[in-house]
């Protein structure tokens, strides 16, 4: 039976089963799903098999195979993305705000996956056809900077850092309302809605660790453009943790849940900068990218009222 292979290293996860775990971190799965795998014995924790109940800890490296669908062919597609940086081992990609980055069962084209497939030779197979290359993921309304890994020991180089939180990851965000501080931290576990498992929610039952600071750049009439840097990386967060102090996305009719968002075309929220160590030379990189033309167009706008 062909199968996609996914290697995932634990971070500071503590006491949480592996079968919760992995339904959180491969989030187009069911935990009935993962939990049959668990079963069938396709997925290993350190070289064992182990339960659904086994308690995950720090440093556990958890491989899953995932059986591949019988019918299932991405295709690379001719579609234009912007390659910010590229030599023989990564490729930073500016992600145009409305692009998934990957294929999922309800959507296999139109994707930087398929885009990835056209333009570039080589990516890593670890997170096999689904994902090739891909190391982290940024929603599809939020644009700018990604990280694509060529080769299979770049992806794991990289996704060591990642657990260990040492890739510098800086967003711009226009939020709802005006901030009456010029910084601070936001420190709220985060995961699934109790009452809606699509969404994610500040969970102080069974969320993880999330954490985001942030800067406050400019004030401008009932809103505010701030400056969010991620220590933690869990799904959805900078929307969830503003969404959480009231200063909700502009645009993000998920958690912003005001009429006026529902105009735009997406939400305000750009990975402006990536820093990190190089995988073949040890130092540190850094890109930073503008912001859209949209989003400041949208500033300008609101600027000169």
């Amino acid at each position: 039976m062909r199968m996609d292979f996914i290697e995932i290293l634990v971070g500071d996860n503590e006491d949480e089963r592996i079968d919760a775990f992995l339904a959180d971190e491969l989030d187009n799965l069911s935990r009935t799903y993962i939990k049959k795998l668990i079963s069938d014995g396709l997925v290993v924790v350190n070289g064992s098999v182990v339960k659904p109940r086994y308690i995950i800890k720090e440093g556990d490296l958890i491989q899953v195979q995932i059986p591949k669908p019988k019918v299932l062919d991405i295709k690379p597609e001719n579609i234009p993305i912007d390659i910010f940086y590229e030599d023989d081992d990564i490729l930073i990609v500016n992600k145009p705000k409305g692009m998934v980055v990957h294929p999922a069962p309800w959507n296999y084209t139109g994707t930087l996956v398929n885009a990835l497939l056209y333009h570039v030779d080589n990516l890593s197979s670890i997170n096999g056809i689904i994902r090739p290359g891909i190391v982290h993921r940024l929603d599809k309304d939020t644009s700018g900077l990604l990280i694509v890994a060529k080769n299979d020991n770049t992806h794991r180089f990289l996704s060591e850092q990642l657990v260990k939180r040492e890739i510098v990851r800086e967003y711009l965000a226009l939020t709802h309302g005006e901030f009456s501080r010029d910084r601070g931290t936001i420190n709220a576990p985060i995961g699934r809605d109790p009452k809606d498992r699509k969404r994610m929610a500040v969970n102080q039952k069974n969320g993880k660790e999330a954490i985001t600071n942030f800067k406050v750049l400019k004030l401008f009439k009932g809103y505010s453009l701030v400056q969010a840097n991620l220590k933690t990386g869990r799904t959805h967060q900078i929307r969830v943790h503003f969404s959480y102090i009231n200063h909700p996305i502009v645009g993000d009719i998920i958690y912003g849940n005001r009429k006026d968002d529902e105009k735009y075309e997406g939400h305000f929220l750009h990975a402006r900068k990536l820093g990190f160590i190089h995988p073949r030379t040890r130092e540190f990189v850094e890109f930073e990218t503008e912001l859209p033309e949209e989003f400041e167009e949208f500033i300008n706008n609101i600027r000169s009222r």
